[in-house]
């Protein structure tokens, strides 16, 4: 993927509209463009989170395992889904696991470099904190919906 076309991408995404161009910059500056065969393992829980992806094409797994047997799958993401918010948030560790379960083409953002950002840049880190606090709020909704669904542990609504 080229440059110019990264940047397109990152400023086509949903989650940063309305963001200032030079937001949306650097944004792309600290971005790169990945390949994920399939079943490949994005990040498991409880590892370092440091990055966050943009998913361009194919389709994420969003799982967390189970006390015994395979992992419950929360939800299936796909392009234009952005994917990951532990890099924001201490400790910094992932809350879930994210599987390819197709090729998939991804665009990953340094978190180190854009919390370092957000850190100095504190208009910067608030439009990115409201915007992530959104997304953060609809998967936690759906991760608990979904393991009601399936768990069904009596006396929980």
């Amino acid at each position: 993927m080229t440059d110019t076309a990264l940047a397109q991408h990152v400023g086509g995404c949903g989650l940063f509209a309305g963001l200032a161009p030079e937001f949306v910059a650097f944004l792309a500056v600290h971005a790169k463009a990945r390949r994920l065969a399939e079943n490949h393992v994005l990040f498991r829980y409880g590892d370092r989170a440091n990055r966050f992806y943009l998913i361009t094409s194919g389709r994420i797994s969003v799982e967390v395992a189970a006390i015994e047997g395979p992992s419950l799958q929360l939800q299936k993401l796909g392009a234009g889904a952005m994917l990951g918010w532990s890099w924001l948030i201490p400790p910094h560790r992932w809350n879930f696991q994210a599987r390819a379960e197709t090729p998939t083409d991804v665009i990953e953002f340094d978190g180190d470099a854009v919390l370092d950002e957000c850190e100095s840049n504190p208009r910067f880190g608030y439009q990115l904190l409201k915007r992530f606090a959104t997304l953060m709020s609809e998967r936690l909704q759906h991760a608990r919906q979904r393991m009601v669904e399936e768990w069904r542990p009596e006396g929980f609504a």
